[in-house]
């Protein structure tokens, strides 16, 4: 940093940034509210560095009204309480200026809890972003949120990440509209409910769910949401093992947003799912398991969401829709991401015939080292092949490469508006072999480009 503010010596006799030819400090000069826009662009840790330079710049870092810190960053967990507590100020008799506030945290279980009482210090009318992350820690060792954040009526953007919720009878974020909540311990499902709720201007929420949060039925009603992710995980490394400790019969998930365009399910392990007032939705991914235990209840939802426009499935959602087709018709998806076993194959034409208006698909080809020549010839040809289904793109890191052909032959074969044609190949000896047997497939659209990557 005192680089910076050396003296450059040259042939054309510049002068250092911040001093005047007569090497006169400039930048000290400037009033102390400019001064603390300037460490703005630096990181937390880089700000305070600039204490050493002068006596002028000892306490300017603390005027900042961000603070961004890892417990990583300093020498230990006595060093990081210290240095936030020496930040704070909690000696002073005005209260916080903070406007953002992100601390990622290491602890153990012996170390001092602080968390809940900087957050009270800091929930003004001046604080507008708040980001908490424990990383992985004991529900023994998760520190309590203080009351005075559910009512903190300026903030903006909240993520809070392996905390306890507590008990709480009424919230007020009125300006609220980016909610992350992952691992966290909740009161019961009444106060997760209430939470959100009480966000009138929520648009963005992004759920991580422990199996044991104390919430089995999850309720999201909103009226402003547009997007919204929700996922199962303990963030263990032996996640499946601790997960499939769990007996997840009782779980659901009740969406009521009729504003909400935008929704994801990630491993997410509730056997029912009901979704409400689900005219605006316009992207749906379905990744990793997606757990839907009744034949009804999976045409319920898959019918609840028949009108998006955009889908992206994993290969677990592709094994359930092949037991309940033919499905409900999805008229405006144009666009179609989809995962496939081997053994499922056959079934992709049938699947196809659910999106009479397909423009775009990309397939995802999982461990394809088998043959299925005979099963993808003889498969009927879906509504979408013959009027609209103008790009195909074949995804894959280990399928064998028979069967790629064969998938492209299908398409080149029966896609009467077919463009674009794209195969991705796992082994770039392939490409010369592939090629040539792709230049020798009938195609039924003269306009269609082949392109191998």
């Amino acid at each position: 940093m005192e680089e910076s503010f050396s003296k450059e010596k040259g042939k054309c006799g510049q002068r250092s940034a911040g001093f005047s030819s007569a090497g006169e400090d400039i930048i000290s000069k400037l009033p102390d509210s400019l001064i603390s826009q300037i460490l703005l662009c630096l990181s937390t840790k880089e700000s305070v560095r600039t204490s050493v330079l002068s006596n002028r710049w000892k306490s300017l870092w603390r005027l900042i009204p961000v603070l961004d810190l890892a417990s990583s960053e300093l020498p230990d967990y006595i060093a990081f309480v210290s240095f936030i507590d020496s930040f704070l100020g909690f000696g002073r008799e005005d209260k916080s200026c903070l406007h953002k506030l992100k601390l990622v945290i290491q602890k153990c279980e012996n170390d001092q809890s602080c968390v809940t009482r900087w957050i009270d210090f800091v929930a003004t009318p001046k604080l507008e972003h708040l980001h908490v992350d424990f990383g992985l820690v004991s529900r023994e060792c998760m520190e309590v949120m203080p009351l005075s954040l559910y009512v903190c009526e300026t903030l903006l953007h909240l993520t809070l990440n392996w905390v306890s919720m507590g008990w709480f009878k009424s919230v007020s974020l009125p300006r609220l509209k980016t909610m992350r909540l992952e691992s966290n311990i909740y009161a019961n499902e009444a106060s997760l409910q209430l939470l959100i709720s009480s966000c009138p201007v929520l648009e963005d929420l992004s759920i991580v769910r422990r199996p044991d949060d104390n919430v089995k039925v999850l309720r999201v009603h909103s009226q402003a949401l547009t997007s919204l992710s929700m996922r199962v995980g303990g963030g263990h490394d032996d996640d499946e093992v601790y997960i499939e400790d769990f007996d997840f019969e009782d779980f659901a998930v009740l969406i009521d947003a009729p504003r909400l365009k935008y929704l994801t399910f990630d491993y997410e392990l509730s056997p029912s799912k009901v979704i409400s007032n689900s005219g605006s939705l316009t992207k749906v991914n379905l990744l990793g398991c997606l757990c839907l235990w009744d034949d009804l209840v999976k045409r319920k939802f898959f019918t609840s969401i028949s009108g998006v426009k955009d889908m992206n499935i994993s290969y677990d959602t592709f094994e359930i829709i092949k037991t309940i087709m033919p499905l409900a018709q999805f008229c405006n998806l144009s666009c179609l991401e989809a995962a496939v076993l081997p053994d499922s194959l056959g079934s992709l034409p049938r699947f196809l015939e659910s999106f009479p208006n397909l423009k775009s698909l990309i397939l995802d080809l999982c461990d394809c080292t088998l043959t299925l020549r005979e099963e993808i010839r003889l498969s009927f040809v879906p509504q979408c092949l013959l009027s609209s289904l103008g790009f195909v793109e074949l995804k894959t890191s280990c399928c064998g490469t028979p069967t790629k052909i064969e998938v492209a032959r299908y398409f080149a074969k029966n896609a009467v508006m077919l463009k674009k044609l794209v195969l991705h190949l796992s082994v770039l000896e392939e490409k010369s072999v592939v090629l040539r047997d792709l230049l020798a497939l009938p195609r039924r659209s003269s306009r269609c480009q082949i392109i191998v990557c």
